[in-house]
């Protein structure tokens, strides 16, 4: 049997000042006159500069799910185009599920738009229909929890705590972003994205159980080996510490 891996992922983003002064005939603007112009409302899907993209691999096993690899490269270190590019072969490399949380509304187009704008080739990203809604290929799990009725909709902050997980490191939220990186702080946004990665990750194997995929037993190792790789892998990141509690 050909592996089956799962890719959970996570963007956190900051406006593109630059794409921002295009659209709105301000070329050539300073950056305070584009922002105040954006105003402070969610920008545009094709907007939002990504600043990082945290994603944990993971393989099925007989045993249960093992974590292969976890990450969020960030733009502290890399170019925006060289993150998208070395996640989209990723996904061609793999050709995985991808879990997300509000992935769907949000993380999948945007990647679809940052791509377009850097002119990347994304040959991954058409290897499953990632971009189908009547698949899950791109599993959604704010979507898929909610019925895909926008009313019922919860937080990834919410569920996680109510199913006891860590939930998101005490202080910070994605409002913040913006304001962290300009900061400096990046390397803290992207131990904070690694944290939603694994709350995600947790919450997918718990609904994995309950569609049946999963036994408790093959849950049990699951988690077990997350932790184990945690604490070998992943001890930079203090904000993990509670989440795989």
């Amino acid at each position: 049997m050909a592996d089956q891996f799962v890719i959970v992922w996570d963007l956190e983003t900051v406006p593109d000042i630059p794409a921002s002064a295009r659209m709105l005939g301000l070329v050539g603007a300073s950056e305070e006159a584009v922002r105040a112009q954006l105003g402070p409302g969610f920008a545009k899907r094709p907007l939002h500069k990504i600043a990082c993209i945290g994603a944990l691999v993971g393989r099925r096993t007989s045993a249960g799910w093992t974590v292969e690899a976890m990450g969020a490269p960030h733009i502290g270190d890399r170019e925006e185009a060289d993150i998208i590019e070395a996640f989209v072969e990723k996904i061609r490399e793999l050709r995985p599920q991808l879990i997300t949380f509000n992935g769907n509304s949000f993380d999948l187009p945007v990647l679809r738009y940052r791509a377009m704008i850097h002119r990347i080739p994304a040959p991954g990203l058409q290897a499953r229909p990632y971009f189908n809604r009547y698949t899950e290929d791109a599993l959604d799990l704010c979507d898929a929890l909610a019925s895909f009725d926008v009313h019922a909709r919860i937080k990834l902050d919410e569920i996680s705590k109510i199913l006891g997980l860590g939930g998101k490191p005490h202080g910070i939220d994605g409002a913040q972003v913006d304001t962290m990186v300009q900061a400096g702080h990046i390397v803290d946004v992207a131990n904070y994205c690694e944290s939603d990665v694994l709350n995600t990750y947790r919450m997918w194997l718990i609904y994995e159980l309950f569609r049946g995929t999963i036994s408790r037993d093959q849950l049990a190792f699951s988690e077990a080996q997350l932790k184990t790789y945690i604490k070998e892998k992943r001890q930079s990141n203090p904000y993990l510490d509670h989440d795989a509690g």
